[in-house]
């Protein structure tokens, strides 16, 4: 993706530029994973039990565990390696519980919703199809460093990556029981509260905010609905008579004219489902009107 840096309305291209060791890019993330991808950093060269090492180990703000792999040249496998270690990760949940413990991690783990994360500079065809194929969801970041210390993350894989994982299984020890390796939810799920009403101010909501930009990509979680690009921009609860909806805006950054969002850190922090600072509700179209400018902002500020 071309960069331009506009100067008295004279538009200069920006150059990309090379990192002068691979290992940087690892460090650049894991020194601002909350920033970039609103993950909180646990290990970094995590060592498993059969000699592989995670490069990078943490936990988003709904509790899933996040593995985070770097591609450093066309010929790593990083898609299998990732696989490779959430099996592992899965088979030793103690490890990870104490290292959240170590790292005064209070949120309850989802152990329903693992990620696995690939960061690189490029993907070539077969790591693109190799993931649209696979009945598990694995995330591809592509990264760019330009001139002037600026950093692109991009999302990879808007397409077909969505496919169910209920053929996924990991067989368990005891009585040979069988778990999902990520566990599959849908809209449906969310939407069988709902009201008559609500469900049609939800399905107006979804057509607004697909319609900001292709790259959207809506997700299903246990608790809410998901929109985002690399990292969720707005979450969704589904209620009876309302919807609510988090923005993934810090506390102070939001421009809010109509005095409707909540901001959930004062007077002190309240937690909630959801990324972001703050809080709306609404149960009509005028009021559904009114938080799409406000998510329009949110989607502004993360992409």
């Amino acid at each position: 993706m071309a960069l331009f840096k506009i100067n008295n309305s004279k538009v200069e291209k920006l150059s990309i530029t090379a990192i002068s060791k691979e290992k940087d890019i690892q460090k650049l993330f894991e020194d601002n994973l909350l920033t970039i991808l609103n993950v909180d950093f646990l290990a970094s060269e995590y060592s498993t039990s059969f000699g592989g090492r995670i490069d990078t180990l943490g936990i988003d703000k709904n509790g899933s565990p996040v593995i985070i792999e770097y591609k450093r040249n066309q010929n790593d496998n990083v898609i299998n390696q990732g696989l490779s270690y959430l099996r592992w990760l899965l088979d030793h949940k103690a490890d990870f519980e104490i290292l959240c413990r170590n790292r005064n991690i209070n949120i309850e783990i989802d152990w329903s919703s693992p990620r696995v994360i690939c960061v690189a500079e490029s993907y070539n065809k077969f790591d693109l199809d190799t993931v649209e194929i696979l009945p598990i969801k694995i995330e591809l970041l592509k990264y760019r460093i330009y001139e002037n210390n600026i950093l692109l993350v991009d999302s990879e894989t808007q397409r077909a990556v969505r496919i169910s994982t209920s053929k996924i299984y990991q067989k368990g020890k005891k009585d040979k029981e069988t778990i999902r390796l990520q566990k599959e939810y849908t809209i449906d799920m969310h939407l069988k509260i709902a009201s008559k009403q609500i469900k049609e101010l939800f399905m107006r909501l979804k057509e607004m905010i697909s319609g900001l930009d292709e790259a959207i990509i809506e997700e299903a979680k246990a608790k809410y609905i998901a929109y985002k690009l690399t990292t969720n921009f707005v979450d969704i609860v589904i209620q009876k008579n309302s919807i609510k909806a988090f923005l993934n805006v810090p506390s102070g950054k939001l421009n809010d004219p109509y005095g409707i969002a909540r901001d959930l850190t004062k007077p002190k922090p309240i937690g909630h489902w959801g990324n972001g600072d703050y809080e709306v509700i609404v149960k009509n179209e005028d009021e559904l009107n009114k938080l799409f400018e406000l998510i329009k902002q949110s989607y502004n500020y993360n992409k």
